[in-house]
């Protein structure tokens, strides 16, 4: 059961060892109708404690905390609770957080130097299991995904999907341009991960960046 509150909106919990950001955040978010905080927690393995209990819809994480890291607690997370979604919301820019982080499952990777409106969209995209990725980070991730050989070659279809989902559009929204049905899109996503051994939509993204489907943005 969601969060009790008398707003109707996406729940957001609030994750960093830093109280001032917390409190920043908060109050900065606060000024969105659509957006309401359920939470806070100072590191991973709080974290996980209050996505248990407060079930929010997107989770904005720290990565360099105490107890438990942002990447430990983003991978806990979605393992137990993949209807989450984990926005990185870090001031680390290091390519080896930066891909552990995505690996562990985050839908988004931004920085906190990240404009405001952007971070509330970002927040929205990550409510519709949308892709929202620092420019910066995506150029670096680029670099580093790995995948097997491609088991299969992907048809028009699934590629022409993979290059929306680069684009950042959820499943529903893919639907609606290619005027098929979401559980077709779904279908297609699954099958187009599976012949490129990807895991995640977001890898999948920054595949189709680095064989220059699209620009990193």
């Amino acid at each position: 059961m969601r969060h009790p509150n008398p707003k109707a909106g996406l729940g957001v919990l609030l994750v960093d060892d830093h109280a001032v950001v917390r409190q920043g955040l908060r109050i900065f978010l606060a000024t969105d109708e659509g957006l309401y905080v359920v939470g806070e927690a100072q590191n991973g393995q709080e974290a996980l404690e209050k996505v248990a209990e407060l079930h929010p819809d997107v989770v904005l994480m720290d990565l360099l905390m105490p107890v438990m890291d942002g990447v430990r607690a983003t991978r806990e997370i979605k393992a137990r609770f993949p209807e989450v979604e984990v926005i990185a919301l870090t001031s680390v820019l290091e390519d080896q957080w930066v891909a552990e982080a995505i690996h562990a499952g985050a839908t988004g990777y931004l920085l906190k130097d990240t404009q405001p409106e952007e971070l509330i969209e970002a927040i929205y995209a990550a409510g519709r299991g949308e892709v929202r990725l620092h420019p910066e980070a995506a150029r670096r991730l680029a670099q580093e995904v790995r995948t097997a050989e491609m088991r299969e070659a992907l048809t028009p279809r699934e590629t022409e999907i993979l290059r929306l989902i680069a684009q950042g559009l959820s499943n529903k929204r893919i639907a609606q341009q290619l005027s098929l049905s979401e559980l077709t899109v779904k279908t297609h996503v699954s099958n187009l991960l599976s012949k490129l051994g990807l895991s995640s939509r977001t890898q999948a993204a920054l595949f189709a960046i680095r064989e220059g489907l699209i620009g990193p943005g």
